[in-house]
């Protein structure tokens, strides 16, 4: 069993202004919970974000930083603090400041109290602070892929995520991985528990992430999706016969 009890990935581009203010909100709401590491993950960054992370990562001993020599996507971005996370169960936030740190306990909680075949608690946002044609495209994506998948989740979006390690690197990957993963957490068997959390403005800068065109581009990964569920099949229980 690991000595930590919770690893927080945080995927970051272009995000100088925002580190401070969120490691300090990391700090104060994960440090009740025992044992624990954040994950920033630099995904190539072209301002001062590595000084930033290096000026932090200073008087922080639960501070890992990796860094991508060139921008993957936030979804690589995740993957790879999830590949070097130490602890069993993991925590995703977007580092611009818009998701609140104080939600990760009571997502933790949710996930512990569903019990072992519980895969994800998906945080579903209120009180969005996006723009108007952002959450135009944010409302169409989530209403057509729900009709499609039926994954019973308002809002997959959301950076906002707790989930078992193991069951996350059991998911196919693919760009854009995170938007969908309560039907592929429910895919592998697993159920998905929610929590509404308050979404606020980001601290500062413009975002990096999230503005392709998430109805037209989007629609070859929801098939894609579509199709690995469909094409799913049980997972055999594997047990060794004989002396090891």
């Amino acid at each position: 069993m690991s000595a930590y009890r919770l690893s927080v990935v945080v995927p970051v581009k272009n995000e100088a202004g925002n580190i401070e203010s969120l490691m300090a909100e990391l700090e104060r709401a994960c440090a009740p919970l025992g044992a624990f590491e954040v994950i920033y993950v630099d995904d190539g960054s072209t301002d001062a974000t590595p000084a930033a992370l290096e000026a932090a990562r200073r008087d922080r001993p639960w501070l890992r930083v990796l860094r991508h020599a060139r921008s993957g996507g936030q979804s690589a971005a995740v993957r790879s603090g999830v590949a070097a996370a130490r602890a069993d169960i993991v925590a995703t936030l977007d580092g611009d400041g818009q998701n609140d740190p104080a939600f990760i306990p009571a997502l933790v909680a949710a996930l512990e109290e569903a019990g072992p075949r519980a895969g994800l608690a998906q945080g579903q946002r209120q009180g969005r602070k996006d723009g108007a044609f952002k959450m135009l495209q944010s409302r169409i994506a989530n209403g057509v892929r729900g009709r499609i998948l039926k994954d019973s989740t308002r809002d997959t979006g959301c950076g906002l995520k707790v989930f078992r390690r193991a069951v996350y690197l059991r998911l196919p990957y693919f760009d854009a991985l995170h938007r969908f993963m309560p039907a592929l957490v429910a895919r592998e068997g697993f159920a998905v528990v929610h929590r509404d959390v308050v979404d606020r403005p980001r601290f500062s800068g413009r975002s990096n992430y999230g503005l392709f065109d998430r109805l037209w581009v989007g629609i070859l990964d929801l098939a894609g999706v579509w199709w690995l569920i469909r094409r799913k099949r049980p997972t055999p229980e594997v047990a060794e016969v004989g002396p090891c």
